[in-house]
């Protein structure tokens, strides 16, 4: 099943990566931009240095931004289909009202 899933992505939406991508490197900036250590993507993920994990995914879920705690002050973003520019827009804003420190 897994592997249909695969197969599925790279037959219609391997051209759509592109935007991923760039999408990945504006939260990356706008993490940044308020403060946070981020990582410069490769890819569609980046991971964020915040204060507390647990009260980050508190107040990016209060602007319906979903994240993964990595650790204790770590978090991971994953831009992927289901995220458009508005969704961008959101997530960045959202980051700017997370504590840093």
């Amino acid at each position: 099943v897994l592997a249909a899933a695969g197969l599925y992505a790279l037959d219609h939406h391997v051209d759509r990566l592109a935007d991923d991508h760039r999408r990945a490197r504006a939260l990356s900036e706008a993490l940044r931009a308020a403060g946070f250590e981020a990582t410069e993507p490769d890819t569609n993920m980046v991971y964020a240095t915040v204060f507390s994990s647990d009260e980050a995914l508190s107040t990016l879920a209060e602007a319906g931004v979903l994240a993964l705690a990595v650790s204790p002050t770590v978090l991971r973003f994953v831009l992927h289909l289901d995220v458009d520019d508005a969704g961008l827009d959101r997530a960045c804003a959202a980051v700017r009202r997370v504590r840093r420190a």
